[in-house]
């Protein structure tokens, strides 16, 4: 996409960005970032114990592995109606004011989870508005990270959290698991909420307000023209899917957890998310960005292959094992979201970012669905050994390339660009 589409008008002078750096020492002197990161790890925490609360509750309720896989991720879902909505408040003026209010309005719908007589479709209902809301938070946040710090630390920033992510969860399932037995799943949501309040008061003490360079005013038509730019740029829209599409499979695979072991299911989800952190700590913090480029279409392998096992009905042991190694498959996100953003002009950067995440939220939301739509006719562990199989072959099917276009702004992936 040319740059001069989203040529802005004259702005006064702003300070340059602070003299660039990787370490994550670093990073955290940064009061915004450490504010963004800390509201971020608080965001994290509620979600996994609140939707592992949610999950555990319908599948109680319903005994159904469709409707508990949804309700574990059916949020995602929504994010899809963000990204073609209003993601391009993303780029607001005001996104600190923005983003505060998204998690305001997260933290009414986790709180309205905590209603002891709340019908299942009102849950699920209330599940789809707090994905929307998360989307265009999540957008707005990224937004506000790529200002705060320099482009040469993005990578480890995203990298540290992701890190933050994988750490979080293990902690929010071993919490949620662990409230669970003293505590109703409504208690549980009381809980999130909490967190939730904690992470917006903490984004309000610490994040400055930045003036994002626009060129139109955020909405409908500006979320719908940047969105058309994006998708017409083939290197843009190659990054896109090989974001999604085998992510989402495996997530899916993951939601199957509870109907496949419900005792063991926190085990499982605690294992994989310590197999993201080892993975994003290694691949964004040790590995250069050509190494992490080199390595992406091996760690998409490795991020399906292992489920293949639960076919076979090894041990809990072996199984949880196997989701560890799967769990530092996910750090090949961090090389394609890299190139996304050297491809990016930086006035619509918190909306494409934005629709990266959606969509990969929404695949994962797909990926749910259609695994526990898969596994109301087979065992779960046959339907988690399928949908890794079908991620193996997209992977496979979608290999490296090398090729790169002339003119990038960066190294561009061409039709065959890796996973």
């Amino acid at each position: 996409m040319p740059s001069h589409r989203f040529a802005t008008p004259a702005t006064p002078p702003v300070m340059p960005p602070a003299p660039a750096t990787t370490g994550y020492r670093d990073l955290l002197r940064n009061r915004e970032f450490s504010g963004l990161y800390i509201s971020f790890t608080l965001t994290t925490a509620a979600g996994t114990s609140s939707g592992f609360a949610l999950g555990t509750l319908v599948n109680e309720q319903t005994r159904s592995p469709f409707l508990t896989a949804v309700s574990m991720y059916g949020a995602t879902f929504a994010t899809v109606l963000g990204a073609l909505t209003l993601m391009s408040v993303a780029d607001g003026k005001r996104p600190r004011r923005t983003l505060v209010l998204l998690q305001l309005a997260s933290l009414a719908g986790v709180a309205a989870q905590a209603i002891p007589t709340l019908p299942l479709a009102v849950r699920f209902a209330l599940l789809l508005t707090l994905g929307f809301f998360q989307s265009l938070g999540t957008g707005t946040r990224l937004e506000l990270l790529a200002e705060v710090v320099p482009t040469s630390a993005y990578a480890p920033a995203r990298s540290l959290m992701n890190i933050t992510s994988g750490g979080t969860a293990i902690v929010g399932y071993a919490l949620g698991a662990v409230l669970l037995r003293h505590l109703s799943p409504q208690g549980v949501f009381v809980t999130a909420a909490a967190l939730t309040g904690l992470g917006v008061a903490v984004v309000a003490a610490t994040v400055r307000e930045h003036s994002i360079r626009l060129t139109r005013r955020p909405g409908l038509r500006r979320t719908w023209a940047t969105n058309a730019e994006l998708f017409s740029h083939p290197g843009r829209r190659t990054l896109l899917l090989n974001l999604w599409v085998p992510n989402g499979l495996i997530v899916g695979c993951e939601a199957l957890f509870l109907s496949y072991d419900p005792g063991h299911a926190g085990t499982f989800l605690a294992a994989g998310s310590a197999g993201m952190l080892l993975g994003d700590l290694i691949v964004g913090r040790l590995l250069t960005a050509d190494r992490r480029r080199r390595y992406a279409f091996a760690l998409r392998l490795l991020l399906a292959a292992p489920f293949l096992l639960f076919a076979l009905h090894p041990p809990v042991p072996v199984l949880a094992v196997a989701v560890f190694l799967a769990g530092a498959g996910f750090a090949a996100t961090l090389p394609l979201q890299e190139q996304l953003l050297e491809q990016t002009p930086a006035p619509i950067r918190g909306q494409v970012q934005g629709v990266e995440s959606a969509g990969r939220m929404t695949w994962q939301g797909l990926g749910a669905a259609l695994v526990g739509g898969l596994a109301q006719y087979l065992a779960p562990g046959a339907a988690i050994a399928v949908a890794a199989g079908v991620s193996v072959a997209v992977t496979l099917l979608c290999g490296p390339s090398r090729r790169t276009e002339p003119g990038a702004a960066g190294p561009r992936t061409g039709p065959r660009a890796s996973l």
